[in-house]
């Protein structure tokens, strides 16, 4: 093959590099620990290795997707916005039509994988995809395209369940608002980033749509999130293991608030990179109380 089209196929390769983000990982690690969470719960501490290794690649996979798909989504936004404007997509290196591409190809070996699982599971990922798909749109029309992200993100903890289970029990749904709570507290963070630059081309966010109320409301949605994870361990009778983790975790959520208190761009996307600790966190209490 001649060397230069060696260096083309390197190139494109690289672009779609960027273009999934798997250069930051930061949005794969927030959606692994719910997934994780679900994952352990729902198979006792001791999940069925394939099942495990199946959400784990649907996170990378799915994550990837749906950068993809955001970033053509956001084609005529990105451009405009100081943090976006570098994209590949944005700065004219990647076509709409190869970002549909990627995002096709990824979510269709996502759903591969999901096929060696129950008919329960396959018919749930629908639901996933659908979601995965329509949230990037969301910004033009609602305030609160965090709440559709969320119950993206989340959309892993049913699966998990009917994979491991077969069923998806009343803990699995109250894992599932926890996890969309704690999305829309993360996100609202990030946001924060681009408040003024959305106000300025019109897109909307829950940081807009919470004004100066922000942090009040971020604060509340966390601790809506930690009287669930309360809640979800008094109904599992998990040890106190998992409590610990709740505590580090909740000093993380602390730490979180003193760096958004400034509203200084920089300081919220720190506090919003930091909820990957607080995922952590919870993800080690768990697994150390199934041991």
């Amino acid at each position: 093959m001649p060397a230069m089209n060696i260096a083309l196929i390197k190139d494109r390769l690289y672009q779609y590099f960027l273009l999934t983000r798997f250069d930051r990982p930061i949005g794969t690690l927030l959606l692994l620990w719910p997934t994780l969470w679900a994952v352990w719960i729902a198979g006792e501490g001791k999940p069925d290795p394939w099942v495990l290794f199946v959400f784990v690649s649907g996170v990378v996979l799915m994550r990837a997707a749906g950068c993809a798909i955001n970033d053509y989504a956001d084609r005529d936004i990105d451009p405009h916005v100081a943090r976006t404007k570098q994209r590949p997509m944005a700065a004219g290196k990647v076509s709409p039509k190869e970002a549909l591409t990627v995002f096709v190809v990824l979510c269709l070996t996502a759903f591969a994988l999901v096929l060696t699982l129950n008919t329960f599971t396959i018919l749930l990922s629908f639901g996933g995809a659908a979601l995965a798909a329509v949230y990037p749109f969301m910004k033009r029309y609602t305030h609160l395209p965090q709440v559709v992200l969320g119950m993206a993100f989340g959309w892993a903890v049913p699966m998990a369940f009917a994979a491991l289970t077969d069923s998806v029990p009343k803990e699995a749904w109250l894992l599932y608002v926890i996890t969309v709570v704690w999305t829309v507290a993360y996100d609202t963070m990030y946001a924060m980033v681009d408040r003024e630059d959305d106000l300025k081309i019109g897109v909307k966010s829950t940081a807009i749509l919470f004004g100066e109320a922000d942090r009040i409301i971020v604060g509340l949605l966390q601790l809506v999130m930690f009287a669930g994870l309360i809640l979800l361990g008094k109904q599992l009778g998990l040890g106190y293991s998992y409590y610990l983790g709740l505590v580090f975790a909740a000093s993380f959520a602390i730490w979180h608030q003193w760096l958004i208190h400034a509203r200084v761009p920089r300081s919220c996307f720190q506090a919003f990179v930091g909820n990957n600790r607080l995922g952590m966190a919870i993800f080690v209490g768990l697994f150390l109380t199934y041991m």
